[in-house]
């Protein structure tokens, strides 16, 4: 295996890791009746809209079940260094406690 077979191989696996944690993302949205990208443009309001949140939101295949835990959650996102969109998560957590 070659040094950019590799690289490419690297390159994929965070695509796909990413993705995941969009989907959980929404999925945790969606248990807390929350607007993902609502969510997301306050974290980053200099952003356009999230094409990779955009395409998750459009092709929800059933994560309906799943209940992801608030710190999974939070743990998840700074993992990925969405550090904003996590303090955004936070404090939507706070809310339910009031």
């Amino acid at each position: 295996m070659d040094f950019k077979n590799v690289e490419e191989q690297i390159i994929q696996k965070y695509k796909d890791d990413e993705n995941l944690m969009i989907r959980l993302f929404v999925q945790w949205c969606v248990n807390h009746k929350l607007n993902p990208q609502a969510l997301y443009q306050k974290a980053y309001p200099e952003q356009r809209e999230n094409p990779a949140l955009k395409e998750v939101m459009e092709n929800d295949d059933g994560f309906e079940e799943l209940h992801i835990d608030n710190e999974t959650m939070l743990d998840v996102l700074q993992m990925f260094g969405n550090d904003d969109l996590a303090f955004v998560v936070a404090d939507e957590i706070q809310n339910f406690k009031v």
